[in-house]
């Protein structure tokens, strides 16, 4: 008798072990329902990122005209009138998402780094200006919000310490 209670005992293990395979479809649901909430918070997170990785474009270039301009200034005694001048890579003034617009006198030399898209993403200016103790400091501006109807000759700082309107800001 044992060996038969062993054997029906078994019996119904096995049985139950194939009922109670797989997950129901509550805990499907569930499991649906928790990844729609965090693709929900996430989302808008991926998409800003797009628009600050096209503004990572502007300020680096813009960053990276300021110190060729000085590097120029310092080897040849004058600043570049082209970009391509400026012997920093670039040799267009405009990408996929900004207009690069370069002014040049002899004691200063500014880029404006006006958006394509100005909708979404926000203009940048800088500049290096030969101050009265001759030293060449540099800045780069941004506009606070998207660049909106901000043309590119606001983008321009005024001088090595200040930007040109209330709507943009210094980078530090």
């Amino acid at each position: 008798m044992k060996t038969e209670l062993k054997a029906k005992f078994i019996q119904q293990i096995l049985s139950k072990k194939k009922d109670s395979e797989g997950f129901t479809l509550i805990e499907l649901l569930v499991v649906i329902i928790i990844i729609g909430i965090l693709s929900a918070i996430a989302l808008p997170s991926f998409i800003n990122q797009a628009a600050k990785a096209k503004q990572t474009e502007a300020k680096t270039t813009v960053s990276s005209i300021n110190k060729g301009q000085q590097t120029r200034r310092i080897e040849q005694g004058s600043f570049a009138s082209t970009i391509p001048d400026v012997a920093v890579g670039l040799n267009t003034t405009r990408t996929g998402n900004y207009d690069y617009i370069l002014n040049a006198s002899a004691t200063s030399a500014t880029i404006a780094a006006s958006a394509l898209d100005t909708s979404s993403l926000k203009g940048y200016g800088g500049g290096v200006f030969i101050s009265a103790s001759g030293d060449a400091p540099s800045i780069i501006c941004q506009t606070v919000n998207v660049q909106g109807a901000t043309t590119s000759g606001n983008l321009l700082p005024t001088s090595g310490t200040s930007c040109n309107t209330p709507t943009m800001d210094v980078l530090k």
